[in-house]
């Protein structure tokens, strides 16, 4: 599959726009029960579409060879959509709140990667995580 930042970025831009335009009076689980249905569609047609284009023969697998972690992520999908459509409900701009959770992700992954993963943290990363933590203390102090 062709994978780029810039098609990432466009994805959280619409995210981040659609969520923060969500009417006040929506529930907030209906428009994730829509937007899902949405999202299910789609990736059924682009599986379509990529089976037939690199000549998979099975688009879909038994439940017994499905992995934990697409459950995790269905799990972790949730609670990302209901807190951002609360957050957004509760006033938090979106250039605040969008970088304050990704910043507190990022910062809370650090030691799943190094300690789980074998990733490393060298001097330059240490660097970044600093100017997050100081990006992080402008963003919610008032």
């Amino acid at each position: 599959f062709p994978v780029t930042i810039p098609r990432a970025v466009v994805g959280g831009i619409i995210y981040h726009v659609s969520q923060k335009s969500v009417p006040q009076g929506f529930n907030p689980l209906r428009a994730v029960v829509i937007a899902y249905a949405v999202g299910i569609g789609l990736c059924l047609a682009l599986m379509a579409f990529f089976s037939i284009r690199y000549g998979e023969r099975e688009a879909f697998t038994a439940p017994w060879q499905w992995s934990w972690s697409v459950f995790g992520i269905g799990f972790g999908a949730v609670m990302i959509e209901v807190s951002f459509l609360l957050i957004y409900r509760a006033g938090l701009d979106l250039s605040v709140a969008s970088v304050g959770v990704t910043i507190g992700v990022a910062l809370a992954l650090l030691p799943i990667g190094v300690f789980l993963h074998g990733e490393r943290l060298t001097l330059r990363t240490a660097a970044g995580i600093l100017c997050c933590l100081c990006g992080l203390l402008l963003l919610v102090r008032r």
